[in-house]
């Protein structure tokens, strides 16, 4: 299989090194990036032959799939220009919902997988979560911190160079796209929110910094989601709680506690032993590489077809709506 990675910053390069673990000598891999620096830095450090310019691969190349991990804003032509090469597309988030109606229908008519990554689907401790939900006979209430100070995200780029600090792609617009897609796998449908929301911080930005939700869900859960780019400790903090049910998860693989209802005790659910959970040194702790090279297996899978993919374009441009929604309230 042929593949191309575009987009050779830290997550096209965590793409390269879980494709190469997943796919072993059955791949051949070319990135792409105009970057000079990063395209010297992923050769010599996976062998992998890097150009500047997509075109230069589609012109000599027969690419089965790409994988693009570039700015947000870019990723609308680069997803309709390899689909129109007959190109399986794998993106990253995309945070703005430009032609997506345009490229669902292309990639329908080229018969090619068109696969939005959602990694908190694929954390083995949001699919257990959403079973005890499921399960519990009662509606259940929660509360959910996701934050981290935004300049710690990637303290390896420039802030005023990284899309997170644009009001288009802004920080907290990525936390919501992140997290939503799984609160509502869980808790059903939002049919209605209050928010609280400001700029607090002295950060070169032009945005709510921080915001405060109070959630209803369609099945009667409801749920209070705080989001924010200023919290100095990075920090994912959920409790659900019911009748049936308690459960606290900070966001590490081995951080998950339920009530056990018949013993009285808090049990730590442990989902993953200490060779799976696979952490990457410099990101926070609740951060680890299994989910993502789950989606990646998802996304082979769906190409092969012995599998479906958890997450679709439809279903983010709705929770893209949201967003929207959320951000001008």
């Amino acid at each position: 299989m042929k593949i191309v990675v575009i987009g050779l910053g830290s997550m096209g390069k965590r793409r390269i090194r879980l494709i190469k673990d997943i796919l072993g000598e059955n791949v051949e891999i070319y990135g792409v990036d105009s970057n000079e620096k990063r395209c010297i830095d992923v050769k010599n450090e996976y062998g992998v032959v890097c150009v500047s310019d997509l075109s230069i691969l589609l012109d000599e190349k027969l690419i089965d799939a790409a994988f693009i991990a570039t700015s947000p804003l870019a990723h609308a032509s680069l997803i309709t220009t390899c689909l129109e090469h007959g190109i399986h597309v794998f993106t990253e988030l995309n945070l703005v919902d430009t032609d997506y109606e345009k490229n669902i229908a292309l990639a329908k008519r080229n018969n090619k997988v068109l696969f939005l990554s959602s990694t908190m689907l694929y954390r083995k401790e949001i699919q257990y979560i959403a079973r005890c939900i499921k399960e519990a006979d009662c509606s259940v209430n929660y509360t959910y911190h996701v934050g981290q100070y935004l300049p710690d995200w990637h303290p390896w780029d420039v802030l005023e160079e990284f899309f997170i600090s644009k009001k288009a792609t802004n920080g907290c617009r990525e936390l919501f796209a992140i997290e939503l897609p799984w609160i509502v796998n869980a808790f059903g449908r939002i049919v209605k929110y209050d928010v609280v929301k400001s700029k607090s911080s002295k950060l070169p930005i032009d945005y709510a910094d921080n915001y405060l939700l109070l959630i209803e869900h369609e099945t009667g859960h409801k749920g209070v989601l705080a989001v924010d780019v200023i919290s100095r400790e990075a920090v994912r903090e959920l409790s659900v709680f019911g009748e049936d049910i308690f459960l606290k998860w900070n966001g590490t693989p081995h951080g998950l506690v339920c009530k056990n209802l018949k013993s009285g005790n808090m049990d730590t659910i442990n989902l993953y032993d200490d060779m799976q959970a696979e952490h990457i040194e410099g990101y926070s702790s609740n951060i680890i590489e299994n989910a993502y090279a789950d989606e990646i297996r998802n996304f082979f899978a769906t190409i092969n077809g012995s599998d479906l993919p958890r997450y679709s374009f439809t279903q983010d441009k709705e929770i893209l709506k949201l967003i929207d929604e959320i951000e001008a309230d």
